[in-house]
C-alpha cells in the first residue's frame, strides 16, 4: 500500500485506521459481494490524502457499511398463546387485526417445526450412504441422487430446503444444479462439496449463490454444522410475502399503537417512520454520496438504529405522502414493499443490495384510496373501524383511566369512574370513531382533581366520578342526539355518510318554490353528489305516477336541495337514495321519520347499488340515536360479518329498489 507521509505519527495513525476497518469488514457478516465492494473502497481510501474531502466521505461510508446489521436477526418468539395474551391485554377489540397477526405467527411455527428436506447429490455411493445415515439420525428427511441428471429430475418434482452436491460429476456438474436451484427455489440453500477444492472454484460457487463450500475429505461435524446454519438462516428469512399489512381507518382507533404490541408479541425490535408530509424521494432511498451531506434513507437508517435486519417497521400515515419536483416518495417505496424485490433493496447512499425480506412492514393510513394504486396492490388492507360505546367504555376502564391516573399523579388516591359517568363522557362530550377525545376528557377530570388537591380544596381521598361530577368538571354537554331530539318533517331525510374520521349522519333537506323547474344545489356538494341529486330528481320525475305526484308540479316549481354544514365539503355516491326520499317526501307532503337513516347509490331505474363504510355508518347511526338503518341488499355480506352485539339496538333493513322503502320512511 502507498501512504501519503507527513511524519511517522500520521503514517502510523493511517495504518491503524485501515487495519481496524479491515478487521471490522471481515467481522461485519457482510455478504461476499458487499464485502468485496467494501474492500475496494478501503483500498481507495488507503491511497487518499487525509486532507482531501474524499477522505472523510469514504471513511464515513465504510464505517456506515460495517455498522449495518447484515446478518444480525432476532429469533421470533413462536409462542401463540403468549402472543395472543399480549395482544388481548394491551388492546380491546380489534379482533380481525389480532387474528391476522396470530395467523402470521402460526405459519412461522409450522414452517419452523417442519423437518427440513435435504437432497444429497454425489457420484460416490459410499459418500451418499454415509451422509444419508448421519443426517437421518439428525431427524432430516433425506433423498439421494447418484448424478446430476437424476438430481435435476428430482428438483423438477419436489422442493428441498437444503441441497448438498458434489461439483465434479459426469454430464451435469454441481454448478448446473446450483443454477437450477437458484432459478426455481430462491430460498433453498446449496452446500457445495468437492475433492477438487480450489480457491477459484470456492469463490465461483459463492458468487453464484452457494451457501457454503466444503472440501473433501470432510469432517462429518463440519457438514452437520453447515446444514444447521443453513436451516437457521432459511428459517430466519422465511418470506414475509403477504404480510405487508396496511392498517386503514379513522384517527384514534389504535393503528399506530398496535404496531409496538405486534413487535413485542413476536419478540422483535420495533421502529417507526412517519411519512406524513414527506416529499423528497431521498428520504426513502437516501442521497448519492456525490452530494455534500449525503446520508442513507430512513428505512436503512432505522434498521441500523435497531441493530437487527428483521425488525417490525411501521410506516405511519402513508396516505399523506406528498409529490413534487423532488420526486415521488410513494414510488420509491415500491421496491421496499414488494416481496419479490426487497431481498435486494438498494439505497442510493449504500449503493449495494440490502436484504429487507426479513423485515415485517406495517403501514397505516386514514384513507387507503389516497395511496398510489401500485403501492396499495402490494399491501393487505385491514380495516380499523370505529369503536362502539361498549368498546369505548371497556377501553376507558382497562387502559385510559389507569394511564391518566398515573400520569396526573393520582396513584395514591385514584378516582373511581362509574360506568354511567364514562357513558356520559362518550355520549355528551365526544363524537368520534376513535378514543383520543375520550382520553382527553378523562385527563381533564384527573387534572382538575389534582389541582383541587394541591390547593387544599379537596382531601387526599379517592373521588367517585358520577355523571353529576362529570358535568361539574367538564361543564354543559357539548353534543346532542340530532335524530333523537328532532321532529319528523316533510322533505328532511336522515342519511349516512363515511368520512376520514369515521361514519357520520347528514340531513338532506328539500324545498320547493314557485319557478320554472330549476334545480338548486347548496351545501358545498362535490361533483359526484351533484350528479346523485340530478339522478334522484330524474328518477322521481319519471316515476311520478307511482308516487302519486302530478307531472305539472315539476314545471311550476323550482327545487332546492340543501345539505346543512355548508362549510364542510361533501362528496360521494351514497346519498343518492337519501336525496330521492327527500324529494318524494316533499312532493307527496308526507312526513319523513328522523329516526330512520338510509344509505345507497341510486340508479335512474330505481335500483340501489352497494356502498362502502357500512360498519362505520351503523356506528354513527347508533351514536345519533337512529332506530332503523336502511342499506342496499348487496351490502348484506358486510352486515353478516359483524358480531351480533354490534347490531344490538338498531333495526337493519335491506333494500333493492327505492320503491320498496317509501312506506318505511314516510308516514
Amino acid at each position: 500500500m502507498k501512504f501519503f507521509r507527513r511524519n511517522n505519527q500520521i503514517d502510523e495513525t493511517q495504518i491503524t485506521i485501515i487495519e481496524e476497518l479491515r478487521k471490522k469488514i471481515s467481522q461485519s457478516g457482510m455478504p461476499p459481494h458487499v464485502q468485496e465492494i467494501a474492500l475496494k473502497e478501503l483500498d481507495l481510501f488507503s491511497k487518499m490524502n487525509p486532507s482531501s474531502a474524499e477522505y472523510t466521505i469514504t471513511l464515513t461510508y465504510i464505517e456506515y457499511l460495517v455498522s449495518l446489521p447484515w446478518n444480525k436477526k432476532t429469533s421470533d418468539n413462536l409462542n401463540l398463546e403468549r402472543a395472543e395474551r399480549i395482544l388481548n391485554e394491551r388492546h380491546y377489540g380489534l379482533y380481525e387485526v389480532k387474528n391476522r397477526i396470530l395467523e402470521h405467527l402460526a405459519v412461522k411455527i409450522l414452517s419452523s417445526n417442519k423437518n427440513p428436506r435435504i437432497l444429497i447429490v454425489d457420484d460416490e455411493e459410499i459418500t451418499r450412504k454415509n451422509l444419508e445415515h448421519v443426517l437421518k439420525k439428525e431427524n432430516y428427511d433425506v433423498v439421494t441422487a447418484k448424478n446430476g441428471v437424476e438430481a435435476l429430475r428430482l428438483l423438477d418434482e419436489q422442493k428441498f430446503e437444503i441441497v448438498l452436491t458434489d461439483i465434479k460429476m459426469e454430464g451435469v456438474d454441481g454448478f448446473a444444479i446450483l443454477e437450477k436451484v437458484k432459478a426455481k427455489y430462491s430460498n433453498t440453500k446449496v452446500i457445495m462439496i468437492t475433492a477438487y477444492a480450489a480457491v477459484d472454484s470456492a469463490v465461483e460457487a459463492i458468487k453464484r449463490g452457494a451457501f457454503h463450500y466444503i472440501a473433501k475429505p470432510f469432517k462429518i461435524e463440519e457438514v452437520k454444522l453447515s446444514i444447521k446454519q443453513a436451516v437457521e438462516d432459511r428459517l430466519s428469512t422465511i418470506s414475509t410475502k403477504g404480510s405487508i399489512l396496511c392498517f386503514a381507518g379513522p384517527p384514534g382507533t389504535g393503528k399506530t399503537s398496535i404496531g409496538k404490541s405486534i413487535a413485542d408479541a413476536l419478540g422483535r425490535k420495533f421502529a417507526r417512520i412517519s411519512l406524513g408530509g414527506i416529499k423528497d424521494e431521498a428520504e426513502i432511498r437516501g442521497h448519492r454520496r456525490t452530494y455534500a451531506g449525503a446520508k442513507p434513507g430512513r428505512i436503512i437508517e432505522e434498521i441500523r438504529r435497531t441493530g437487527v435486519a428483521n425488525p417490525v417497521l411501521m410506516l405511519d400515515e402513508i396516505d399523506k405522502i406528498c409529490q413534487d419536483f423532488k420526486g415521488d416518495p410513494a414510488s420509491a417505496l415500491l421496491e421496499a414493499l414488494d416481496p419479490e424485490q426487497n431481498y435486494a433493496f438498494i439505497d442510493h447512499y449504500l449503493d449495494v443490495p440490502f436484504d429487507l425480506s426479513g423485515v415485517m412492514f406495517i403501514v397505516t393510513a386514514n384513507i387507503p384510496d389516497n395511496i398510489q394504486h401500485a403501492l396499495l396492490d402490494r399491501m393487505e388492507i385491514i380495516e380499523f373501524s370505529g369503536y362502539t360505546e361498549e368498546e369505548k367504555k371497556n377501553i376507558a376502564l382497562k387502559h385510559l383511566i389507569p394511564k391518566q391516573i398515573a400520569e396526573q399523579g393520582l396513584t395514591e388516591f385514584p378516582p373511581e369512574f362509574t360506568d354511567e359517568a364514562i357513558l356520559k363522557i362518550i355520549q355528551e362530550y365526544t363524537r368520534e370513531a376513535g378514543i383520543r377525545n375520550l382520553e382527553r376528557m378523562i385527563a381533564t377530570i384527573c387534572r382538575k382533581i389534582a389541582t383541587e388537591v394541591v390547593k387544599g380544596n379537596k382531601a387526599r381521598n379517592s373521588v367517585k366520578i358520577t355523571p353529576e361530577v362529570v358535568e361539574f368538571y367538564l361543564g354543559p354537554r357539548r353534543f346532542y342526539f340530532e335524530v333523537a331530539d328532532a321532529k319528523n318533517r316533510v322533505g328532511v331525510v336522515t342519511g349516512l355518510v363515511w368520512t376520514e374520521t369515521g361514519g357520520d349522519i347528514i340531513f338532506v333537506e328539500a324545498a320547493k318554490m314557485k319557478g320554472k323547474g330549476e334545480l338548486i344545489l347548496t351545501g358545498s356538494l362535490g361533483n359526484i353528489m351533484k350528479e346523485s341529486a340530478q339522478a334522484a330528481l330524474s328518477y322521481v320525475k319519471s316515476n311520478s305516477s307511482m308516487f302519486g305526484i302530478s307531472e305539472d308540479t315539476f314545471e311550476n316549481y323550482d327545487i332546492h336541495i340543501h345539505v346543512p354544514q355548508g362549510a364542510i365539503p361533501k362528496d360521494g355516491p351514497s346519498a343518492g337514495a337519501t336525496i330521492a326520499m327527500a324529494l318524494i317526501s316533499l312532493f307527496t307532503n308526507r312526513l319523513a321519520r328522523r329516526d330512520v337513516a338510509i344509505t345507497g347509490e341510486l340508479t335512474l331505474s330505481g335500483r340501489i347499488l352497494p356502498v362502502g363504510g357500512i360498519k362505520e355508518k351503523i356506528l354513527a347511526a347508533k351514536r345519533a340515536g337512529v332506530k332503523t338503518v336502511i342499506i342496499p341488499h348487496r351490502n348484506r355480506v358486510d352486515i353478516d360479518s359483524l358480531p351480533e352485539n354490534f347490531k344490538n339496538g338498531v333495526e337493519i333493513i335491506f333494500m333493492e329498489k327505492i320503491g320498496d322503502i317509501v312506506d318505511k320512511i314516510l308516514i
